[in-house]
């Protein structure tokens, strides 16, 4: 029988009566993933998904890669099938897993008897297969506890299966199980993260992006459609809303006080992420604001910034600190883009020394000096949208 990739499910088997609708999502997930690996068959039973190849130019390596980033699945394996019988497991394991059984200096059987008629329990279907492999590879010794290898054999409903140990999956629920939200997409090191995790608890993504030319480059552009795109094996296929930014940030140093700087163009930020959100049916906003990082992130600050918007606002590292976010940001391939030198907006007219603790009846006097009903409505006429896959 073929080689074909076993998936494991994570969260979405808590889901009691609506599971099903988890595992439909999950499963079309996986589908739309793989069209680019070849024909495969994907089904659910028992807590796992199949994924089989229809034909022999399918790139099983590379779809095993591609389902391990799917958001949903706990952990993957590839596998052999073979008839369900002792021995053909047995003779299975061995030109499946030669190389590794020569290799290791112990191991051990674990079996799964997922279909209950089979006449061996999981006990003694290890012992039978474990001792045939002892007696095939005379170096090898039996280590129940830590062994270097372990050959997994399952008995399932349609054939037995054996693989040697899973890699771990993405985890997370299915894209899509979680609604839609918009999340602001800057250069840097944080936004593409807290993009990322929040994507993980299933939520379909729309970015948004503020440009400011001649201020900020089109490399810096390029920089943050590169890290869109790097996001897409995670977090799908994306619109990318570009919102013109120049106009704001420059009535802004004009008629404000250079202490608010940031923090009015961040409450432009945010009114016009909602009304990203609100043309395109979202149900939240995204940032990657963590606590104290900076001027505009501490409490005070985030409160006056989040007082423009009546939309939700997610912050998925807001207890991270920097270690902790750019580990994150190296695990998924982000981070060395991240950090090439093309700033974006936010370092525009950065104030030297920029109000930490603001107060609100300040703010909103000072916002009496600009058109924001006009410089919004020009900004939102200027969105261009781009769609970003991993093709793109």
């Amino acid at each position: 029988m073929n080689e074909i990739i076993l998936l494991k499910l994570g969260e979405v088997v808590l889901k009691g009566l609506n599971r099903r609708s988890f595992e439909d999502r999950l499963n079309a997930n996986i589908r739309r993933r793989l069209q680019h690996y070849g024909s495969f068959r994907v089904y659910s039973k028992q807590s796992t998904i199949y994924v089989e190849p229809q034909s022999g130019d399918c790139d099983l390596e590379g779809a095993y890669g591609a389902c391990r980033q799917v958001f949903g699945i706990v952990a993957a394996t590839r596998a052999r099938a073979c008839p369900k019988d002792k021995d053909a497991v047995f003779h299975c394991a061995r030109s499946y897993l030669d190389q590794a059984l020569r290799s290791a200096r112990t191991f051990k059987v674990e079996t799964k008897r997922a279909d209950k008629h089979f006449p061996m329990n999981s006990m003694e279907i290890s012992q039978y297969v474990g001792g045939l492999l002892h007696d095939a590879y005379p170096h090898l010794k039996v280590d129940v506890h830590k062994p270097e290898l372990c050959v997994h054999v399952e008995i399932r409903e349609k054939a037995a299966y054996v693989h040697g140990p899973s890699q771990p999956g993405a985890g997370g629920l299915p894209i899509g199980m979680g609604g839609t939200a918009v999340s602001l997409l800057s250069g840097g090191i944080d936004s593409p993260v807290s993009s990322y995790m929040i994507a993980k608890r299933g939520v379909q993504l729309e970015l948004v992006h503020f440009f400011s030319p001649p201020y900020t480059s089109p490399q810096a552009l390029e920089k943050v459609e590169k890290l869109a795109r790097e996001l897409t094996p995670w977090c799908g296929r994306m619109k990318l809303h570009i919102v013109p930014f120049t106009e704001i940030q420059e009535a802004i140093r004009r008629d404000c006080p250079e202490d608010h700087f940031t923090l009015i163009m961040r409450r432009f930020m945010m009114r016009l992420a909602e009304a990203v959100a609100r043309r395109t049916g979202a149900k939240a906003l995204v940032t990657g604001e963590s606590l104290g990082q900076v001027a505009s992130q501490t409490m005070d600050a985030l409160a006056v910034s989040d007082q423009v918007c009546t939309l939700p606002v997610l912050r998925p590292v807001i207890g991270m600190d920097k270690t902790e976010i750019i580990a994150i940001s190296r695990r998924i391939g982000t981070f060395d883009t991240s950090v090439l030198p093309y700033e974006d907006c936010c370092t525009v007219f950065t104030p030297r020394h920029p109000k930490t603790h603001p107060h609100l009846d300040e703010v909103l006097a000072y916002e009496q000096a600009l058109d924001t009903e006009g410089l919004m409505e020009r900004a939102m006429a200027g969105i261009e949208r781009r769609t970003i896959s991993m093709e793109s």
